[in-house]
């Protein structure tokens, strides 16, 4: 028969109960809209290839061309067929999130179990997410763009550094608290060293508020890429982003309102998608 240590048992029963109120979350009426809106927007870019055989990049003689058949959305200034490019924007936004997104969200991570290993590491992390968190996000980006200069790697960089203090405040407030509960105790008395009850028995209890702050580092993302390509600072032309796509469409909102609306109704859909997933995991988590 398996026998199974207090620690183990402590933690097991922890990650159930932590994945069954998720799931519940889930199930709500927000869990279901937000993964309805950002699947669907996720869809549309998966399948851009297969939903118009337009290249985004090809410039045609119709410049502001009205929606029709050839062009479902029109064009853009410059002949490009806006479906095409709004549907390869959503696919460059999206991997540009859920690279940037998952680094900080691991940066953060070390950090704040680096910060576990002694009263001192403590300090130096603790001002480090201070020294990020003083600069504005804005201010962050131009220093970044400004040594890199644009594309889609500084932008990245970006949203990433951004969200690490985030990340990492939170999963030290977790530490904190559960490397002084009984199963982490009960492991120290066991014989396991300080970085084996971190790892092992502190870190898979101390990662729930991780989940939230993802979904929440996400929707942010959309706005940080965003706000850098409207500025001219994100990724480099002629490829489509979702923020690019707004830039360019100011000029023309009194002649061609679809220009704007097109991008800005998918970038709603996609920050309100990952707002409502956050709300609802973040409720699944306190019931």
């Amino acid at each position: 028969m398996t026998t199974i240590s207090l620690p183990q048992a402590a933690r097991s029963r922890s990650l159930d109960l932590s994945r069954n109120r998720y799931v519940a979350g889930l199930r709500t009426w927000r869990g279901v809209t937000g993964l309805v809106l950002v699947g669907t927007v996720a869809l549309a870019g998966l399948l851009a290839p297969w939903l118009t055989d337009a290249d985004p990049d090809a410039q045609g003689p119709q410049a502001l061309a009205a929606p029709s058949g050839a062009h479902p959305l029109g064009t853009d200034d410059i002949g490009r067929d806006l479906l095409s490019r709004v549907l390869h924007g959503i696919l460059t936004d999206l991997s540009i999130i859920l690279t940037a997104v998952p680094a900080g969200a691991l940066i953060g991570a070390a950090l704040a179990l680096l910060a576990g290993t002694s009263r001192a590491a403590d300090l130096v992390v603790q001002r480090l997410f201070d020294l990020v968190l003083s600069f504005p996000g804005l201010i962050l980006g131009l220093a970044v763009t400004a040594i890199l200069g644009p594309g889609r790697w500084p932008v990245v960089i970006i949203i990433a550094l951004a969200e690490v203090p985030y990340f990492g405040r939170q999963l030290r407030a977790g530490v904190l608290v559960q490397r002084e509960r009984e199963y982490a105790l009960a492991a120290r008395v066991g014989g396991a060293g300080r970085g084996r009850v971190l790892l092992r028995h502190v870190l898979p209890n101390a990662v729930d508020p991780l989940i939230v702050q993802g979904a929440v580092a996400l929707s942010v993302g959309v706005f940080i890429e965003g706000a850098l390509s409207f500025l001219g600072l994100g990724v480099r032309p002629p490829e489509p982003t979702l923020g690019s796509l707004i830039s360019g469409s100011v000029a023309y909102l009194d002649s061609n309102p679809v220009l704007a609306a097109a991008p800005l109704a998918v970038t709603t859909a996609l920050v309100l998608g990952f707002t409502l997933l956050a709300e609802a995991l973040n409720r699944g988590a306190r019931t």
